[in-house]
């Protein structure tokens, strides 16, 4: 692995990695981009060998790489995510002049099953917070707990985004929060009186380094990290309601889901969760009517009647 490492396409990783910090992109989209790159180039180092040179990638090389992918039986949804990993990086060669052409964008993408995202009924999302609120367990730091749920459930933020707040971005007064989502794409959203109350609490017992503008911070008063949230969520969800597949992005399902149920525009609840195409907003429109239709199988009387012949 050495010699990949020195090898001009282990340069040229590095490079765009490099380029992804200096765009600001997520610690997350980093480090998966980051560990998909890294298999790309193991796979073209076999030992004692250096792998080809970014020109030498064509098609055929590539779609070489690409039925190994699929041999490991791996999910359409992790090979989509490894392809667009490799497109973005030879895109990235493409504007440097390292390559005259991106032969990874001819590579034909696996499609996606499409699912019907996961999302609590609004009963057992409120159970959850409310749990949360109660304040019954022993934790270190139960106010900014509760402020996370809030702002995930009656904001719809996203994981990255509720980690990446810092105080500035709030308006207490207008009750604003600046959001920064993908791509770096600034939305404005609002929060209720439930999320200005826990703030409040929160804000009060918060501790942070000198020089710290994050909103949540952990027990050394630095910025909470998204694997943080996700385990304080995984924590109240398997003990009040004894469900560890709850994870954030389903509380974020549950806001987008809820607000369509009680009657909220489409349109509205795009700009809300700052998807760029509402194609991705109509995923929960699918929710409601799986919902509509599990209700009048269960009360309608004629549900259940066979059809006759």
């Amino acid at each position: 692995m050495k010699a990949a490492a020195t090898s001009e396409l282990g340069a040229a990783i590095e490079r765009y990695l490099a380029e992804l910090g200096r765009r600001n992109a997520s610690p997350h989209t980093i480090r998966n981009y980051a560990s998909d790159l890294a298999q790309f180039l193991e796979y073209f180092s076999p030992p004692g060998d250096a792998p080809p040179l970014p020109t030498e990638m064509d098609v055929r090389v590539l779609r070489e790489w690409l039925t190994s992918l699929y041999a490991k039986q791996l999910d359409p949804i992790s090979v989509r995510r490894k392809l667009a990993a490799v497109r973005s990086l030879f895109q990235f060669l493409l504007r440097e002049k390292t390559v005259a052409t991106n032969a990874a964008k001819l590579l034909r993408t696996p499609k996606a099953p499409k699912r019907v995202p996961s999302s609590p009924t609004a009963e057992q999302t409120n159970a959850l917070v409310d749990g949360v609120a109660r304040g019954q367990f022993d934790r270190p730091h139960p106010e900014r707990d509760l402020a996370i749920f809030e702002l995930l459930y009656g904001c719809g933020l996203r994981v990255s985004e509720l980690v990446s707040l810092n105080l500035e971005d709030f308006d207490f007064h207008e009750r604003w929060i600046t959001v920064r989502g993908k791509g770096r794409k600034e939305r404005q959203v609002p929060f209720a009186s439930k999320a200005a109350e826990a703030l409040e609490k929160y804000l009060a017992k918060r501790i942070a380094t000198p020089r710290e503008h994050a909103l949540l911070v952990n027990h050394r008063g630095v910025r909470l990290t998204d694997h943080s949230a996700r385990e304080i969520v995984k924590f109240y969800a398997r003990t009040i309601s004894g469900d560890a597949s709850v994870h954030p992005h389903s509380l974020r399902h549950a806001y987008a889901t809820h607000l369509l149920s009680d009657g909220a525009d489409l349109r509205a609840i795009q700009e809300l969760l700052g998807h760029a195409r509402l194609s991705t907003t109509q995923k929960y429109t699918q929710v409601s009517l799986t919902d509509l239709m599990a209700v009048y199988d269960k009360a309608h009387p004629k549900a259940h009647t066979k059809a006759r012949k």
